[in-house]
């Protein structure tokens, strides 16, 4: 399958410094991003344009003439709503697409999948087919890498009884580095103009030239090489590898075993699991080995999308503090994306905000951020509001005034009538200077201009599309939904059981939150309550009459695996078939829609283009159509972005069926389960918590429960009380 490719551009194409030097920062004007898709392969039958002006760029502009500024050694946390582009901008950093970025700089990312690892091809699958665990994250470094298969390759060519192995390891080499100056000099030279542009040139043709000689020097035949060649270029080799011996002697491989170990049981492995082949591992675990690889690295630019995804609560207050610890003790400047808002609370130092295409930056974390923007909401807000009173009065002045002028020819009235229109054209707008002050035109709007100022803008709420909920259908009978009484359950009869001694009913309207640490049993548990196994020992009961809507955390796989199948099948043709007549194309239309995905989007695009969020809502939607009495929601907020999950415990808050809420996400536990307002969010108005519950024979019964040791703990202080104890548990593993 042809893969759409990035196109990116800036202001400092022709005139940014040569890339001979890392860094930390990075400071792009006038950054623009389309994503291309795949072009067909040319019809000869069409005759080709003809024409010496350049063909426009055509594609999805995600990012258009913004600055990117990201200062050395800072933590940014990049927000923005599902589809804006921020993973294309994580990986247009990371691959050196922008042409502001110095080749030279390390960046190290983790992105939302292990394609590169299943999708690379047979290359990729042979060089950690033999890597253990431990192995595959100490061989992240790709520096470090290069300088060991640099090293090996020379010590090997010392320890033949050939004299001209050295010779040849070497040219190798410089062949190799001659190879990568002539892609510098190329790009430089493709980026500039002028004096830096001819300069580029000239060394553009010195790059060719060397590469040349290199080749030559490589292929030159064996009785070709004389006695003083031979000394001089195995006296080169030498030196080479004395150099780079000492490099990794530097790096000190010890204290990068030691380093990898223990991030790796940070990140949840046991000591036994080091030695496991890492091609047997499942996704997630794969994914917690390329985090622990990019965390023991010390990049200039640390990229991390989504690293929460894969992480039970454990893992994530532990890389809350590690990421902590590394501001304080490294320049390393990260570039977060998370759906937890908790998580970037705590680890980011300043915001950056994709919207509209453009980048806005706040010092603050995600929290003061939200503070900070509903403040100048309410103040540019009030602004308006006055400036448009005044506006109406004075244009009420201004008509008095022509009509007395015009009736009783009063020159003066219709002076004043003109002054005042005058004021009302170009002195209306924003009062106040950037620093607070009052407004200068001479000093906070200087040069050419249309207007003499700027007009008020009063910023908007972005957020994501509003879910909502069929209601459950009414049970003919009252009674329990689902319970388990004294059930324990083992996977094999001579292993120790999974879950011990449950005791475990829902009702109607019940709102109950489970939470553990991974393989504690909590999937083992919905699916005994789902209907899906059977208990080992007691008994399963459901009501007679119940319908579930069971969401997997594995919901989006089967989803990518019947795109796989059908590549052409959409949102609205897959729920036709799933829901097999029971309703009619305009009724889905309407239940999508009511998910976010509306229009063509649901009817047009195939599954298989659709982002994470929004196969996230397609999933909720093949859910939630039966109007189910109880939802099953098994880590739902992977793959959302944070506006969106507020949307989804909104909608959850108004349901009025029971729900059951797996998820290592403290945010959505809170609202949805114990229906707190957060003082550190902003939930929708239409949110239904504790608060809004007006009586006790209306309130809801909410319970957090901890599963540990295959037994079901309940939290009488909620999430805080687990999240406390991870929280004691993470110093002393970090101590």
């Amino acid at each position: 399958m042809r893969q759409a490719h990035i196109i990116a551009t800036c202001k400092q194409t022709r005139f940014h410094l040569l890339d001979d030097k890392a860094a930390s920062e990075i400071d792009v004007e006038g950054l623009n991003i389309i994503v291309k898709a795949p072009s067909a392969p040319d019809d000869p039958s069409k005759p080709k344009q003809r024409g010496k002006s350049k063909p426009k760029a055509e594609g999805k502009e995600l990012i258009t003439d913004a600055h990117l500024r990201l200062k050395a050694g800072v933590h940014y946390g990049l927000i923005g709503r599902n589809g804006t582009g921020k993973s294309t901008l994580l990986k247009a950093m990371a691959e050196k697409l922008i042409p502001g970025i110095p080749h030279p700089t390390r960046i190290a990312i983790l992105q939302q999948s292990d394609n590169e690892v299943n999708e690379e091809g047979t290359e990729e699958v042979e060089n950690v087919k033999n890597k253990t665990v431990l192995d595959y994250v100490m061989s992240g470094d790709g520096s470090r890498n290069e300088i060991m298969r640099k090293v090996a390759f020379l010590s090997k060519s010392f320890e033949t009884d050939e004299p001209l192995q050295p010779v040849r390891a070497i040219r190798k080499i410089r062949h190799g580095q001659s190879e990568n100056q002539l892609f510098l000099a190329h790009k430089n030279a493709s980026l500039k103009s002028g004096a830096r542009g001819f300069q580029a040139r000239k060394d553009l043709k010195a790059a060719e030239a060397n590469l040349q000689a290199a080749l030559e020097s490589l292929e030159q035949p064996k009785e070709d090489i004389d006695a003083e060649a031979v000394k001089t270029d195995t006296q080169d080799a030498m030196e080479m590898l004395h150099d780079l011996q000492s490099q990794l002697e530097a790096i000190k491989l010890t204290d990068i075993e030691h380093q990898a170990r223990q991030v790796l049981i940070g990140l949840g492995f046991k000591e036994s699991a080091f030695s496991k082949p890492f091609l047997t591992l499942s996704g997630g675990w794969r994914m917690r080995c390329m985090l622990a690889s990019i965390l023991i690295q010390n990049p200039d630019v640390m990229i991390l999308d989504e690293p929460t995804n894969f992480l039970d609560l454990l893992g994530v207050v532990w890389l809350e503090n590690y990421l902590q610890r590394l501001r304080e003790s490294s320049e390393t400047t990260i570039v977060l994306v998370s759906h937890d808002r908790d998580f970037v609370n705590a680890v980011c130092e300043e915001i950056v905000i994709l919207r509209d295409q453009k980048f806005t930056y706040f010092r603050g974390n995600l929290s003061a951020y939200e503070k900070d923007f509903e403040a100048r909401k309410l103040y540019w807000g009030r602004m308006k509001e006055a400036q448009e009173r005044q506006i109406a009065h004075m244009e009420a002045t201004i008509r008095d005034n022509i009509k007395i002028g015009k009736k009783t020819n009063d020159d003066n009235k219709l002076r004043m009538a003109k002054s005042r229109q005058k004021k009302v054209d170009d002195r209306m707008g924003v009062q106040v200077s950037a620093t607070g002050g009052r407004f200068k035109l001479n000093r906070d709007l200087a040069g050419w201009h249309t207007s003499n100022r700027a007009e008020i803008e009063v910023p908007t709420d972005e957020k994501g599309s509003t879910m909502v909920f069929p209601a459950a259908t009414e049970l003919r009978f009252p009674g329990p939904l689902a319970s388990l009484e004294s059930v324990t359950f083992r996977y094999k009869a001579n292993e120790q059981p999974t879950l011990s001694d449950i005791d475990f009913v829902i009702h109607m309207g019940d709102r109950v939150g489970i939470m553990g640490l991974n393989g504690s049993g909590k999937s083992t548990l919905i699916k005994l309550l789902a209907g899906e196994m059977l208990p080992s020992k007691g008994k399963a009961t459901t009501h007679s009459r119940l319908k579930i809507g069971y969401y997997s955390q594995h919901s989006i796989d089967e989803l990518q695996e019947q795109c796989r199948n059908d590549p052409e099948t959409t949102a609205l043709g897959m729920m036709m078939k799933e829901v097999d007549g029971a309703f009619s194309e305009g009724e889905l239309r309407g239940l999508l829609a009511s998910m976010g995905l509306q229009g063509r989007t649901a009817s047009d695009v195939p599954i298989a283009k659709l982002s994470g969020g929004q196969l996230v809502r397609l999933a909720i939607a093949r859910t939630v159509w039966s109007s189910p009495q109880l939802l099953i929601l098994d880590e739902i907020s992977t793959h959302l972005d944070f506006h969106t999950v507020t949307a989804l415990a909104t909608a959850l808050s108004s349901f009025n069926g029971a729900i059951l809420l797996v998820s290592h996400d403290r945010f959505l536990v809170r609202s949805v389960v114990e229906g707190k307002r957060d003082a550190e969010y902003k939930l929708d108005d239409d949110f239904e918590g504790v608060e809004e519950e007006e009586d006790e024979t209306q309130s809801r019964r909410r319970t957090v429960y901890v599963l540990k040791s295959g037994r079901l703990q309940e939290q009488q202080n909620g999430v805080e009380q687990f999240e406390q104890s991870l929280v004691k548990r993470v110093q002393k593993m970090l101590s």
